[in-house]
């Protein structure tokens, strides 16, 4: 189809094989193969020029199409080795919305714009198993710890802090020890939703020398700064929560505050071309280390 286009469009048989780098035999001879094929008449030989015909006319039109997809075919093909082409689906839990994912996904999808990325939230408990079930090829969530089939690296660490209402006699300080948790009524989130999170609430209260009194149990983390909006208890929540701008909510320090992970997790065997790209984007940021400063609302 190429010697036939470069015939078509010097209509000579001599400049087209010098275009082609060829000798002018045999590009005859595929010229003729072609006509045989199709069963028709593509050029009006002469002496020193060609001709179309009709169907050549028509059949240049259409070849350079062809061609023309594909080239872009040959070209997708090695961006789509590259990870520059191709789709990319992408879970994260609702705190790597106020925190690592915006930067990440805008890098990536700034470099990659032919990619077409999905990005879904989900809770926290959900995300390693739809990784490792194919339904994301990388998730954003809390560190949860060694999981067979499941690489992980860490991508930010924030600082966990006391959620409370206003009217909390513990409000009036500017920072709350373990030991003056004793006692008060927790909404924290279930093991089983984010394993790491609890574990460092718990570990957070024996600290201060007791086990912690959990009076509700919520998935998500906005609901439970929701509920303690309605004070219905106090909750160690990360400090990103804060960017939430709930009423009636405020936060503050905690003395030798426990710090939380944030992980993005994949297969290692997932071998989307456009996951290489997105792995890199994320080891080359630098996980944010926590601040210590308060964050009320």
């Amino acid at each position: 189809m190429r010697y036939f286009v470069a015939v078509a469009e010097t209509l000579h048989f001599g400049r087209a094989a010098e275009r082609l780098h060829i000798s002018q035999p045999p590009l005859s001879r595929q010229i003729a193969a072609l006509e045989k094929e199709l069963g028709v008449h593509l050029f009006e030989r002469e002496s020193r020029r060609a001709s179309l015909t009709p169907a050549g006319r028509r059949f240049l039109e259409d070849a350079r199409a062809v061609l023309m997809s594909f080239d872009q075919a040959c070209r997708n093909a090695r961006l789509a080795e590259r990870g520059e082409v191709g789709e990319l689906a992408i879970g994260f839990m609702m705190h790597a919305a106020y925190t690592s994912l915006p930067g990440l996904a805008r890098r990536y999808m700034a470099g990659h714009p032919e990619v077409h990325v999905e990005l879904r939230e989900v809770v926290p408990g959900a995300l390693a198993e739809a990784v490792l079930g194919g339904r994301f090829d990388a998730a954003i969530m809390f560190n949860p710890g060694p999981i067979k089939g499941l690489e992980t690296r860490i991508i930010h660490r924030e600082r966990m802090c006391l959620a409370l209402h206003p009217s909390h006699p513990l409000a009036s300080r500017t920072s709350v020890s373990a030991r003056q948790l004793k006692g008060q009524p927790l909404i924290a989130t279930p093991v089983e939703a984010a394993p790491m999170l609890r574990e460092a609430i718990v570990q957070y209260c024996r600290s201060g020398g007791f086990e912690p009194t959990i009076r509700l149990e919520v998935e998500l983390q906005q609901t439970i700064v929701s509920l303690v909006a309605e004070n219905l208890g106090i909750a160690l929540v990360p400090e990103s929560m804060g960017k939430l701008g709930i009423d009636n909510l405020v936060q503050r320090d905690l003395q030798a505050a426990p710090a939380i992970e944030h992980v993005i997790a994949w297969r290692p065997g997932n071998l989307n071309p456009a996951l290489r790209p997105f792995l890199a984007e994320a080891r080359a940021a630098q996980p944010i280390q926590p601040s210590s400063r308060n964050q009320t609302r």
